[in-house]
């Protein structure tokens, strides 16, 4: 029998997607879901709500934008880098660090940096307290003249990422930088991991999102042969003492899981339809999805128009336990409507599935702040039809 099916649903339920109420409701749950993740995604495009609102929003019923707001400002959470822009849990703030340690020596990013020009930003920051990157636009700089914006955004930037500085708060969706003692509570462990720890991290933050994983997918963006060394070494410990065990997922794929887990019961598939983020945790490694939902999923706002097979920004649509199509959405927010550009099904579908799509579209838009669905091109004259009838 095969073990796919299994597997998606592990994947799933890890991810808080097999259940409307996986982490609860509110503020707590929100944490409870950054935490059980191990990061969200950051991301400034804002056709539909941001990816990191509709990662959260997906997990948890009553999510509401301030929310992360409040828990940055509670300090339970901070925002740095994981393979990419990111919210991560301020526990796990020592596992930042080697990527700091690494920023400071890494030239590719920023050069040499102005090392006078971030010396006065630092100066000014202790002195006047939290500041933003405009706060810097017309200000004079000592008897130098002006202070040039572009540069001071660079700089502040190259701080953040070195960890100078940290995002004490968000105004709009600008940075607020400050000094990361006045933002770290005391009891965050600010020793730096070494490379076992810094392993261990990513092997476990990657199982307890997922319920399993390749080596490959735990080091996903890592720099590093000797990371990725130390990675596949304690994979094998864990396998030698029975902590682990191998799956082939096809293709000679091999992922690692627990044995327990593996064994315990199936979690049950819902009849639910999900509307899911480009950058949701559970789609973002393309080969993942390839190789547990055949589904092969490419978010296309960066090909270029002509290249494009699907739309702009294409959501997927997860029915049940499967990845089965995918949908270009675009919420006008002057007149508060979701326009729906273009839906395809690319999955065989039951008859509950059109009804549980136009709830979930519904849901959606009122995420979004629209009142009304508009329909543009669809692929199926089929589901035209009924999602015209229902919505």
């Amino acid at each position: 029998m095969s073990l796919a099916p299994k597997l998606r649903r592990i994947a799933l339920n890890q991810q808080g997607l097999l259940r409307a109420d996986a982490f609860g409701r509110g503020k707590r749950a929100t944490l409870r879901a950054i935490e059980q993740l191990g990061y969200v995604q950051i991301d400034t495009i804002s056709v539909v709500q941001r990816a990191h609102h509709h990662v959260l929003w997906s997990r948890v019923a009553n999510y509401r934008p301030r929310f992360l707001d409040q828990l940055v400002s509670e300090r339970k959470i901070f925002e740095y880098w994981f393979h990419a822009a990111a919210w991560l849990p301020i526990a796990d703030y020592r596992f930042a660090l080697p990527r700091m340690a690494q920023m400071n020596g890494d030239r590719s990013w920023f050069g040499n940096g102005d090392k006078k020009l971030m010396h006065e930003i630092l100066a000014r920051i202790a002195s006047e307290g939290p500041l933003r990157a405009r706060d810097f636009e017309d200000t004079a700089r000592g008897n130098t003249g002006w202070w040039d914006w572009k540069p001071a955004k660079q700089a502040l930037e190259q701080l953040f990422m070195q960890g100078e500085l940290m995002v004490s708060a968000r105004a709009g969706f600008q940075k607020v930088y400050d000094l990361p003692e006045r933002v770290l509570p005391d009891w965050v462990d600010t020793r730096a991991p070494d490379i076992d720890e810094y392993a261990s991290y990513l092997i476990e933050t990657t199982l307890r999102a997922h319920g399993f994983a390749s080596s490959t997918s735990m080091t996903y963006l890592r720099k590093g042969q000797k990371l990725r060394d130390a990675v596949r070494q304690q994979i094998q410990q864990r396998i030698e003492t029975g902590l682990l065990t191998t799956v082939d997922t096809g293709n000679n794929n091999i992922v690692y899981i627990n044995p327990e887990l593996l064994e315990s019961r199936a979690p049950r598939s819902v009849a639910q339809v999900r509307i899911l983020s480009p950058f949701d945790n559970s789609v973002i490694q393309r080969q993942r999805g390839r190789d547990i939902f055949s589904f092969d999923y490419q978010i296309e706002c960066y090909v270029p128009k002509p290249l494009r097979q699907f739309g702009y920004f294409c959501l997927p649509i997860m029915y049940r336990d499967r990845l089965v199509g995918r949908i270009d959405c675009k919420a006008h927010r002057a007149d508060n409507s979701l326009e729906i550009k273009s839906l395809h099904i690319e999955q065989k579908v039951d008859e509950q599935f059109i009804g549980l799509l136009c709830q979930s579209l519904h849901s959606f838009a009122a995420f979004n702040n629209c009142n009304q669905i508009l329909i543009q091109n669809i692929d199926s004259n089929d589901f035209l039809r009924h999602l015209k009838t229902c919505l």
